[in-house]
């Protein structure tokens, strides 16, 4: 038994339904991807921001859990999650390629920095650490939104490598 389909099928009506789809469902219809995964990133990103002024948002960036595409819209709050998870599968492959790399690394410095700061740092290199890699963190959301959003075809200055090298080279 195959499984149900979400997005439309082929067929002369089928651009206009899928561009309706996505839109309701907040997906680029050109790339097949969706923002609202970043949100998932931009949680972890205001935490450690929060940690000068909130020292407790500490204890809540260590119990955030790195998540991949597929598992963030699996969260049964999202509503069109199968359109989105399918739309995933179909998306084209270089920029889900280039996403799934983008959040690769995002998700790397996330898991080193709550394990460095799930030790005895002093609160005030916690609050440091924290602060830098958000900073580090949020030009590679930027740079995965320009990949959802389509914006980073043909440009090899765009690439994720590109975008890590950037960072790190700080």
């Amino acid at each position: 038994m195959s499984a149900k389909r979400h997005l439309p099928a082929d067929g002369p009506d089928a651009r206009e339904d899928r561009v309706a789809l996505f839109s309701r469902a907040n997906i680029n219809p050109s790339t097949g991807l969706a923002t609202d995964y970043l949100n998932h990133f931009n949680e972890a990103i205001m935490l450690l921001e929060m940690m000068e002024s909130c020292p407790e948002c500490g204890d809540d960036f260590r119990a955030w859990k790195p998540m991949s595409y597929r598992e963030h819209f699996t969260q049964p709050h999202y509503k069109y999650r199968a359109v989105a998870i399918e739309a995933y599968d179909e998306a084209d492959p270089t920029a889900r390629q280039y996403l799934d790399i983008l959040s690769d690394a995002m998700t790397d410095v996330l898991e080193a920095t709550r394990k460095a700061l799930t030790g005895d740092l002093p609160p005030r290199v916690a609050v440091q650490l924290a602060q830098r890699t958000a900073a580090w963190l949020r030009p590679l959301v930027a740079r995965a939104a320009a990949v959802i959003n389509g914006e980073t075809e043909g440009d090899p200055a765009m690439s994720p490598q590109a975008a890590i090298d950037q960072i790190m080279n700080r």
